[in-house]
């Protein structure tokens, strides 16, 4: 894993990135991480991007940081608090993708909250509710001992202001937060911290974690603040010297990764025909757009004017992405990471890997090019229609929305002997298209429920990947749009330092400016493609029918 700085002009445009390594410990459903060498690699890639494009600390007028919903555990004196099994105080952060809670989120679930109707319903174990429940009944000492409970991208703007304002972002979706609770106060162009009025008293108590309400929630956030707002008095001077940049240099609040994705592709539309330059289509044609930032997973982003509670999807969150709207959030957790399992398990693997660097390829663009190879070989109206025999349910890490089960797993029907290369190529293609599949539900759930999406827009890693576009726009129908820059989430967290700098007088009118248009991936218009995936779309839907009922029977068996 790595992390990556990105610099921005004033038009938006990229200019230049570095990154460095990261470590992470996988072990089952526990996935860790540790802030100090996060922190460290961050110092190193924005010194490299630095040195790299002769930028001077003056170059740099505001900071955003996003990061993954992660969480992070420190001790009184901002020390790394264990998070781990093994007690090295080193790993002391449950990474988003960790699902060590699953007993906890279902017992959390099971009070049937009126707070849940804010997260479709039910909590996910990647929310931080149920983490910290987990901590609590199983690492007591480290419960006892930590002193803050910070979502990561909060942790990082603390760590370079020393100020404790959370975001709205983080807090909302992963954390509960009732952020409209501020909705008749302010404006977020008033752009001042807010005393934590959000917090559910009576859903801490009924979960066990009574002691936060306590402590004046003083351990996961008393202040919380918009996307964007200026931080503290700017940066430190410890975290200034650390990151080669000036003192008191402003510092936004931060957003998700996914979110800050969101904000940086979510304008990324060409204009009407004679609109001005730089201006907005309105937040009605906004509210029509789905955001997918599809990278390890895929978070599927909406906003609206009014709130839609929408079963299994999480939301609606007020002011989570965009300030002043409502976010409704779906997603996939398991997309690159799949792709990646898929590929890596075959045994075909090794050998294609290198062929494809012997001829400077990825392995990704090495299939895209045997699947072509091979349509053209069958002599195949469409591409797609190579994976007839075989179907594939992507829920390798469960199902996120809008099924909201945890409990999912992949299915792949139509597994042979073969383990060729052009094997493993079919076996990509059905599982990119069951991802796109899954889209199709989440936004026929999505619109059934009251949202009118009709046009994609798509970034993260797998957004450079042609197949997987074309298939999304295929499969689901709609044209799916791709900004200008191919940094999305770098961009999005280059909004909020550009608000937070002044700028821009809120987040919405840094998009506008800065947001751009690029390719325009259009569905296929052949009735023969339609039809195929037609069908292909109902078989999907049955693989997790079946499981369901294979459950039921097996569950009855052992009673």
């Amino acid at each position: 894993m790595i992390v990556p700085a990105g610099v921005f002009d004033g038009e938006g445009k990229l200019v230049g990135t570095a990154n460095s390594p990261i470590q992470i410990w996988k072990d089952g459903k526990f996935v860790e991480q540790s802030s100090t060498d996060i922190w460290l690699a961050i110092c190193t890639a924005v010194k490299s991007v630095c040195a790299k494009y002769r930028l001077n600390d003056y170059d740099i007028c505001g900071i955003g940081f996003s990061a993954t919903c992660s969480l992070v555990a420190i001790g009184t004196d901002d020390s790394p608090v264990s998070v781990s099994k093994t007690g090295d105080a080193r790993r002391n952060v449950i990474v988003w993708m960790d699902h060590r809670a699953e007993e906890q989120a279902e017992r959390i679930n099971a009070s049937k909250s009126p707070v849940l109707q804010f997260a479709g319903g039910s909590l996910s174990p990647e929310h931080q509710a149920p983490k910290l429940l987990w901590v609590k009944e199983n690492l007591e000492e480290s419960w006892a001992i930590a002193f803050r409970w910070m979502d990561l991208s909060d942790w990082l703007t603390f760590r370079a202001t020393g100020d404790d304002t959370r975001s709205l972002c983080t807090t909302v979706c992963k954390w509960t937060y009732l952020g409209h609770a501020h909705l008749e106060q302010m404006s977020s162009k008033d752009s001042v911290a807010m005393k934590a009025s959000g917090w559910d008293d009576l859903f801490w108590q009924e979960i066990g974690l009574g002691d936060l309400v306590e402590s004046g929630y003083s351990t996961i956030g008393r202040n919380v603040a918009f996307p964007g707002h200026p931080l503290g008095l700017g940066l430190s001077h410890l975290a200034a010297q650390e990151l080669g940049l000036k003192e008191g240099t402003p510092v936004a609040t931060s957003l998700i990764d996914a979110h800050a994705g969101g904000i940086g592709t979510l304008e990324s539309i060409p204009r009407s025909p004679g609109a001005v330059s730089g201006a907005s289509d309105g937040t009605d044609a906004l509210c029509q757009r789905m955001v997918l930032v599809c990278g390890t997973s895929t978070c599927h982003m909406v906003v609206s004017h009014e709130r839609h509670f929408i079963p299994g999807v999480w939301g609606p969150f007020w002011s989570a992405m965009v300030p002043e709207l409502w976010l409704t959030e779906g997603g996939q957790s398991a997309t690159g990471a799949l792709l990646d399992h898929i590929v890596e398990t075959h045994p075909a693997a090794p050998a294609l890997a290198n062929r494809a660097a012997h001829q400077k390829l990825s392995i990704y663009d090495a299939l895209n090019g045997i699947l072509e190879d091979l349509a053209a070989e069958k002599n195949l109206p469409f591409q797609s229609a190579l994976t007839k025999d075989i179907h594939v349910l992507p829920d390798f890490n469960g199902n996120r929305s809008p099924l909201a089960d945890p409990k999912s797993r992949g299915v792949v029907s139509g597994l042979s002997l073969d383990a060729s290369p052009e094997d493993l190529a079919l076996l990509y293609l059905a599982t990119v298209q069951s991802i796109a599949y899954g889209t199709k539900h989440l936004v026929e759930h999505c619109n059934a429920h009251g949202l009118k999406i009709d046009t994609l827009l798509a970034c993260g890693g797998l957004s450079k990947n042609k197949l997987y576009i074309q298939e999304h726009a295929n499969i689901v129908g709609f044209p799916v749009g791709l900004p200008r820059e191919n940094e999305a989430v770098l961009l999005g967290a280059a909004v909020l330092g550009a608000v937070a700098a002044k700028k821009y007088s809120s987040v919405r009118d840094a998009m506008v400016a800065l947001n751009a248009p690029g390719l325009v991936v259009e569905p296929s218009q052949d009735e023969r493609v339609k039809k195929y995936h037609n069908a292909k779309y109902e078989i999907f839907r049955s693989l997790y029918e079946q499981q369901v009922s294979y459950r039921k029977t097996m569950a009855e068996a052992l009673t």
